[in-house]
């Protein structure tokens, strides 16, 4: 299931769904939508809005709001400096490793 913006459908810069495709009006409610739909959250290379997502469903499991996995597609290392970043914040005690 995808669950996209109107002004990215409206844009259509999507690309073709496979599958059912739900149209929300912001990203707090695709962010809404994708928990409450999903088993498990798999984060691909994407840029800022896929950051939001990623950080905020980490909160949220944080938080002990779910205890649903979560995971990133580290296509050819895409995600190896935001990695190194949060265990450089897990060395500065702003985080804690099981975070």
């Amino acid at each position: 299931m995808g669950v996209v913006s109107k002004a990215l459908a409206k844009g259509d810069i999507i690309g073709k769904t496979i599958g059912e495709e739900l149209q929300v009006l912001t990203m707090f409610d695709r962010i809404n939508t994708m928990f409450n739909h999903a088993d498990t959250f798999i984060a691909l290379p994407g840029g800022l809005g896929t950051l939001e997502e990623i950080f905020h469903i980490s909160s949220w499991a944080q938080l002990h709001i779910h205890h649903k996995p979560i995971g990133l597609l580290n296509v050819n290392g895409f995600y190896d400096n935001l990695l190194s970043f949060l265990d450089q914040v897990v060395e500065q005690e702003f985080l804690t490793s099981s975070a």
